[in-house]
């Protein structure tokens, strides 16, 4: 006996409509923004201007390929992707984390040259850009302030966004620093701080998109707490082959056996699994598959 469940929705899922214009709008505004900052960097000489333009530019792929994902997610199942394109997401992730690392490459291979060699940077541009570029990662990060818990890409865009804001707190930071001393050498030095964040930020999303994508238990989703809630329900003995894996960057599921007393009918039984895949829908768990054993007993256990 088993039972499918596929249509089970809570508050906690995603407005794509919305995310979508959120995405659109935040690719036009930090796309503009790069080409401005870039610009200014290579007129200006400022490294620093330029690698947050790097750093900015891989934001704006990573929001397209969010983009991307989310278009896939409303693929429609066919007979051999039975759960559609779905798992895309989790793709996209990764490669987004792996795009962000070799940025942090090269600008860590020329801060590291400019560092041997300073050259004097137009400061007053510096100050002027960066603090344009606080106003618009802000911005940028707060449209997916809502859902960034909901989804590993959405996570990883505010956490970008918002880290490229500090990082422009940084540059103007610097731009005034050199301005009144003439230390040149603070702008490759922020680079390589810049380098340090990028990596900082990106680890945990490289580390996510990895495990989700080798089907690994999303982190978010606990086994003992799936257990607990299995044999809290009257009539449920034990629990076990218990799988759980992420179908997208904001979907998962569960397959699992529930062992169940043989005094429970069949009526019984599907109001329990009913009761049950409402409460792994609070957990996180959207799409359930679960098959029914009766428990094992000889007669005097069973009285």
């Amino acid at each position: 006996m088993h039972d499918h469940s596929h249509d089970h929705h809570h508050a906690h899922s995603i407005n794509i409509t919305q995310v979508n214009k959120s995405l659109i709008v935040g690719i036009l505004l930090n796309l503009i923004f790069v080409v401005v900052e870039f610009v200014a960097g290579f007129l200006s000489h400022s490294l620093a201007l330029i690698s947050d333009a790097g750093h900015n530019l891989s934001d704006v792929g990573s929001l397209a390929l969010a983009l991307l994902a989310f278009r896939l997610l409303k693929s429609k199942a066919t007979e051999k992707f039975t759960y559609g394109y779905r798992k895309a997401s989790i793709l996209i992730s990764l490669l987004n984390a792996v795009i962000l690392l070799i940025a942090v490459g090269s600008i860590g291979y020329e801060s590291i040259h400019r560092f041997i060699a300073p050259r004097p940077v137009a400061t007053n541009v510096i100050i002027y850009v960066a603090a344009v570029g606080i106003v618009i990662n802000f911005i940028s990060a707060l449209l997916f302030f809502r859902d960034r818990e909901k989804d590993l890409n959405l996570k990883g865009a505010y956490l970008h966004l918002m880290v490229d804001a500090l990082v422009s707190v940084g540059v103007v930071v610097s731009g005034i620093i050199m301005s009144y001393t003439q230390w040149f050498w603070i702008d490759p030095f922020i680079s390589l701080i810049i380098m340090v964040v990028i990596l900082t930020s990106t680890w945990n999303l490289l580390r996510d998109s990895l495990s989700l994508s080798m089907d690994a238990v999303p982190t978010s989703i606990k086994i003992e707490s799936i257990r607990e809630a299995a044999l809290k329900l009257p009539g449920v003995k034990d629990i076990h082959h218990i799988h759980v894996w992420a179908i997208s960057t904001a979907e998962n599921a569960l397959t699992a056996h529930l062992v169940i007393s043989e005094t429970i009918s069949h009526e019984e039984t599907s109001l329990l699994k009913n009761q049950f895949k409402h409460t792994l829908a609070h957990l996180g768990i959207q799409h359930v598959t679960l098959e029914t054993e009766v428990e094992e007993c000889n007669e005097e256990a069973c009285r």
